[in-house]
C-alpha cells in the first residue's frame, strides 16, 4: 500500500468540556512566575499576559506540549503607556483557544517573531503615528459596474 492510498487521520474537532481548566493549569505549572495574568475568559478560551521575553517559550510550550497547532490571529494594541501584541492560538482537536497578550514597553517597541520576519523590517503600521494613505483611490461597486 502506498503512502498516498493510506487513509488520513480524522480529527473531529469536538469541544472537550473543561479543557480550558486543564490548559490553564498546565500554563500555570510551567510558567507560574512568568504569567502576569492568567484566567479563563469563557468556555474554551484562556487568556494570559506575559512579558515579551517569554513569548517564544510560551508559544513553543503551547505547540509542543499542549498540542496547539494553529496561530489564527496576530494583532497589536497601542496603549498610552505600552504596546501589546496579541496572539490567538488554537487547538482544533479539543476546541480550545489561548489568547497570549505580550506586553512591550513603549520606549523599546520590539518583540521576537514567531514566524521569522526579516530583522530589517522598519514599518510599524499599527502604531498611532504611522502615516496612513489619504490619497488612496477606492473603487466602489458602482464604478466597477460602469457607473460613477
Amino acid at each position: 500500500m502506498s503512502a498516498l492510498s493510506k487513509p488520513l487521520p480524522h480529527i473531529t474537532g469536538r469541544p472537550v468540556p473543561g479543557v480550558e481548566k486543564e490548559v490553564l493549569a498546565g500554563l500555570r505549572a510551567a510558567f507560574a512566575s512568568k504569567l502576569k495574568d492568567a484566567q479563563t475568559v469563557r468556555e474554551r478560551l484562556v487568556e494570559i499576559a506575559i512579558d515579551r521575553a517569554d513569548l517564544i517559550d510560551v508559544c513553543t510550550y503551547l505547540k509542543n506540549t499542549l498540542g496547539f497547532e494553529h496561530l489564527s490571529c496576530i494583532t497589536a494594541v497601542d496603549w498610552k503607556d505600552h504596546f501589546e501584541s496579541i496572539y490567538h492560538i488554537e487547538n482544533y482537536y479539543n476546541g480550545c483557544m489561548v489568547q497570549v497578550n505580550a506586553q512591550i514597553p513603549y520606549d523599546d517597541p520590539k518583540i521576537a517573531s514567531l514566524t521569522g520576519l526579516p530583522e530589517d523590517f522598519k514599518f510599524h503600521p499599527l502604531r498611532k503615528e504611522f502615516a496612513q494613505e489619504v490619497d488612496r483611490q477606492y473603487i466602489s461597486r458602482r464604478k466597477l459596474r460602469g457607473g460613477k
